[in-house]
This record gives C-alpha cells, sequence and structure tokens, in this order.
C-alpha cells in the first residue's frame, strides 16, 4: 500500500508518550502517521513507575485490565540507613484513591510499551511507521519531515507536527529551542535482575537515605527487581558487569540467594539531570515528554509528565482540526503544562537532595528527624498522596485547575466512563430541560450527584456545578449552574464507533505479539 504524503498530525517517537497521543488521537477521529527509528520496541527497561492519575489515562485508552496483568502496586515507602536500618516507613493502601487506580505502580517499559501499539493496531487509519529514521524537520505550513528508512529516503508534510522523540530531541534542535538547566546532575548505577527466587523483601520501594551510598530498591514484577544506586567518582557502569561485581551493593537484599539463580538482566549507567525547555512550541510543531522536560527519578514522574503532555494537548488539537476549538486554545499547552512540569522537577530534586546531600551532618539529620516523620500530624497522607498541583487556569471557581475524581459508581463502573470522552458538566442538582438541551447541544455529557463522592467533592470546593474537560481537568466551577453552563464549549469530534472494541475500558486486544508472548 502507498504510503500518503500528507498526515494531519505526523508524531515523531513511538515510546509511551508518543503512542499515546496517537491512540487519543485517533479515539478523536483524527488521522495521524507515528514514526520511530527502531524497528521494534526497544527491549531495554527503562521506567519502572507510574501513579493512579497515569493509571487514569492508561484506563481511558483500553488499558486497564492489561496493565493491571503486567503491574503490581507497591505498598509505600521504606527509608533505610547505610545499615539498612529502618528510619521510617510510609505503608499506603492499594484500594485508596481519588482516581480510581493504585497510587504507585511498578512494571517493566518494554512489556507497557508493546501492550501499547498492540492496542494501537485496532485503529486501522493510524499507523505505525518502525525503522523510519527523521532526518530533517523544516518548519513551515505544512511542515516537511525527510527520513530515511532502509537506505531509502521518504519525504513527509503534516499540518501538526508532535515531538516525542526524547532527550536528545531533533525537533527540538529544529524548532531552535534549548534546555534550560536546573543545576542537578547525578550519575547512577542501574540494574535490572531477575529471579525465581523469593528475596523475603516488604513490598514496597526502598530509599537507602545516604551520602555514601544511596540506593533504590523495587519489585517491578512476578520475577523483576530494579536497584539504583549512585555512583561514586571514578566508578562506572564497568565495574559492576558481572553478578559477582554486583554483589557487595545488593547483598542487604539477596544475601540468601545462590549466584547462579539471579540473573543480570541489563546494568547501565544513567546520568539523572533536570532540565526544561525554553520553548516548547514552533508555530504548527511541539515537544512532548522527555523532548521538553528531564525530570530526576526520585517521585517517579519521569514516563509519567510525558503521558500528561499527551493527554494535555490531544484533545486540543483535536478540537482545531475538527473546527470547534480557535486555534489559541494551543497556546494553552506550554502555558499550563510547563509550570506543572518544572514544580514536579523541583519537588524530585527537593526529596533527592534531603535523602542523600549534607555529607555527615546530613547522615546525622536524617537519623534524627526521619524516624519522627510519621508523628507530624498529616506528614504521613503527605508523603504517600500522589496528587500533582492544580494547572493554572483563568476559569472562575476553587475547583479550576484540579483533577475531578474518578469514584466508583452503582453499576459497577468509574465516573470517567459516564462522562465520555469530551466535555462533561457534574452538578449537586438535576440540570433544567434548557439546560440539558445546552449541555447536548455543546456535545457534552452531564453527571447529576447530590449524595456521593462527586457531591461531596463539590461541596468541598464550594461549587454546585462544575465543567470538566477531556482531560479530565476542571475549567471552572461555581454556585451559579447557569454561569458554569456558559462556559461549556462546542466540541463535536466525531467519535469511534461503538462496535469499535477499542471503546470497551479494559479490552485488552488478542494481536499477533500478544500470541507470540504467551508461546
Amino acid at each position: 500500500m502507498k504510503t500518503p504524503s500528507h498526515y494531519p498530525v505526523v508524531v515523531i517517537g513511538a515510546g509511551p508518550t508518543g503512542v499515546t497521543a496517537a491512540t487519543l488521537l485517533a479515539q478523536y477521529g483524527v488521522d495521524a502517521l507515528l514514526l520511530d527509528r527502531w524497528p521494534d520496541v526497544y527491549p531495554q527497561p527503562r521506567a519502572v513507575h507510574l501513579d493512579d492519575e497515569i493509571y487514569r489515562v492508561i484506563d481511558r485508552l483500553g488499558l486497564a485490565e492489561g496493565f493491571a496483568a503486567i503491574s503490581r502496586p507497591a505498598l509505600g515507602l521504606r527509608l533505610l540507613d547505610d545499615d539498612q536500618q529502618v528510619l521510617s516507613e510510609f505503608r499506603r493502601d492499594p484500594d485508596h484513591s481519588p482516581n480510581g487506580f493504585p497510587q504507585a505502580n511498578m512494571f517493566d517499559q518494554p512489556e507497557f510499551e508493546t501492550l501499547l501499539r498492540d492496542n494501537l493496531s485496532r485503529y486501522p487509519r493510524t499507523r505505525l511507521w518502525g525503522g523510519a529514521e527523521v532526518v530533517d524537520i523544516e518548519p513551515g505550513t505544512p511542515t516537511r519531515i525527510s527520513l530515511v528508512d532502509r537506505g531509502k529516503k521518504h519525504i513527509l508534510t503534516a499540518d501538526y507536527v508532535l515531538g516525542c522523540d526524547g532527550a536528545n530531541s531533533l525537533v527540538r534542535k529544529r524548532i531552535g529551542t534549548s534546555m534550560r538547566d536546573l543545576h542537578f546532575e547525578q550519575r547512577w548505577l542501574v540494574v535490572d535482575i531477575a529471579t525465581t527466587a523469593d528475596l523475603h523483601q516488604w513490598e514496597g520501594v526502598h530509599q537507602v537515605c545516604s551520602t555514601r551510598r544511596a540506593g533504590t530498591y523495587m519489585r517491578i514484577g512476578t520475577t523483576r527487581y530494579r536497584w539504583e544506586f549512585r555512583l561514586l567518582p571514578g566508578e562506572s557502569a564497568a565495574d559492576f558487569s558481572t553478578v559477582s561485581a554486583l554483589r557487595p551493593l545488593i547483598a542487604p537484599w539477596t544475601a540468601h540467594v545462590d549466584e547462579d539463580q539471579l540473573e543480570l538482566v541489563r546494568i547501565t549507567e544513567y546520568t539523572f539531570r533536570a532540565r526544561v525547555a525554553d520553548r516548547w512550541r514552533r508555530g504548527n510543531i511541539f515537544l512532548l515528554g522527555d523532548a521538553a522536560h528531564l525530570t530526576p527519578p526520585f517521585i517517579g514522574q519521569g514516563m509519567g509528565a510525558g503521558l500528561r503532555d499527551a493527554v494535555n494537548l490531544t484533545w486540543k488539537l483535536a478540537g482545531v482540526l475538527h473546527g470547534d476549538l480557535d486555534a489559541t486554545v494551543l497556546d494553552t499547552y506550554e502555558r499550563e503544562r510547563k509550570p506543572h512540569a518544572r514544580s514536579m522537577i523541583r519537588l524530585a530534586l527537593k526529596v533527592g537532595r534531603a535523602m542523600t546531600a549534607g555529607g555527615r551532618t546530613g547522615s546525622l539529620a536524617r537519623r534524627v528527624v526521619l524516624p519522627r516523620l510519621h508523628l507530624v500530624p498529616g506528614l504521613r497522607d503527605k508523603v504517600l498522596d500522589s496528587r500533582t498541583p492544580s494547572l493554572r487556569l483563568p476559569g472562575p471557581g476553587k475547583l479550576a485547575g484540579r483533577l475531578c475524581p474518578n469514584p466508583g459508581l452503582d453499576d459497577g463502573t468509574r465516573l470517567d466512563t459516564r462522562l465520555g470522552r469530551g466535555f462533561s458538566v457534574v452538578s449537586l442538582r438535576a440540570l433544567t430541560d434548557a439546560e440539558s438541551a445546552h449541555v447536548a447541544a455543546c456535545g457534552a455529557t452531564a453527571y447529576v450527584d447530590s449524595v456521593g463522592a462527586v457531591a461531596e467533592w463539590l461541596r468541598r470546593g464550594n461549587a454546585v456545578a462544575a465543567v470538566v474537560r477531556p482531560d479530565r481537568t476542571v475549567a471552572c466551577s461555581g454556585r451559579d449552574v447557569a454561569a458554569v453552563l456558559d462556559a461549556l464549549p462546542a466540541f463535536h469530534p466525531p467519535h469511534i464507533r461503538a462496535a469499535d472494541r477499542s471503546t470497551v475500558p479494559g479490552h485488552v486486544p488478542d494481536t499477533p505479539a500478544r500470541r507470540s508472548r504467551r508461546r
């Protein structure tokens, strides 16, 4: 089949951010081409954690059930000293979350990416072109993209381009922006090990708070484990290339396991950095994920930040392409996401420094302070709370910029299912016939709750009603329902037909890749 030469959207980079963006666009009826220089999923594990807010995005893609099968909830955080003594412990209830899913989830990235790509294959008008290396981009209307596949050069054009091509982004270079350094750089050793042996460890994240050798331990699967250790001056990954060489580092967790039971899946060196792109857009070209921001891993939000970018931008792009929304709505992408990303990076830096900095004085302070953290009123809940900062929105009301909750409903579904993929209105009182007609004319849905979790949330926010955007962020709220409804925009992107199983939450497709893994 001949490849079209023009697309409404071209997504460059088929990692989790790029595939999520392409899938969300497909759900809004927007044709997209997804380009990636790797022919298949990159086989090495990298990210290992997603929170409940991002799990909610995964559910929106139709993959909650599939992700549950390849992930495991983490039961909290344990802070240890150099001698592996517990300084403080924060236990988490996997069933407690305003977003409807466990607040900390461990997984293997290649498995997750395979799940995402299998899911994308259900949308026949969205194409993934693997083995296509983009070599040049010429900004313009349309944008011109040059790529090479097996030595052959191809030229494409696109109305919009999404640069999801990682930390060394070509897209970022071509739009003439650079990364602002937030003055953090540390070299860490990242170790992935597989074993069927029982390590007899607590099923949460273990954080070694040390200026001598900070480290982290996590179980990420039934037989998969991840360690991260800060490298000392003069050390490199080559110094730990065998299980024997690693043994002194991982012994506190594996001392009772024979060496031949430990399979070294990967060992590599990462330089953890904190950076934010000066500009996330030039004309109709946008940066998402690591192309726009780099987050140190201390709070496990690197991949999640990219998926937040995707869910924020795609509904706006779909609305513009379908003629419902003015193109100025695209200006809000960087305005909303950049402060949020910067806030999460700064939080990661604070956590990392609190656990690893200060030399001997810092170590002594941690020994004194950390065991008493649980005595500080409300601090335990603060440590375990996975909620991220609100977006800075101009809309009125205390709830504007916050995520709408996603409670379970009486019919066994969650609120997100009831609200659909477009705009929605949640209200304490029933809407009048005229109000209901206005909501329907705008292509939105309405949900009324006077006694349940949504009602409680509205009352806490001093609101009777709220407009909820497609990304589940509250656009505005207030006590005057008519005034709230006046802020509801028209938004009518075509929806995937009901017969398409990709619209069924939790459905996992039976694709050749999945059948191959079962064998």
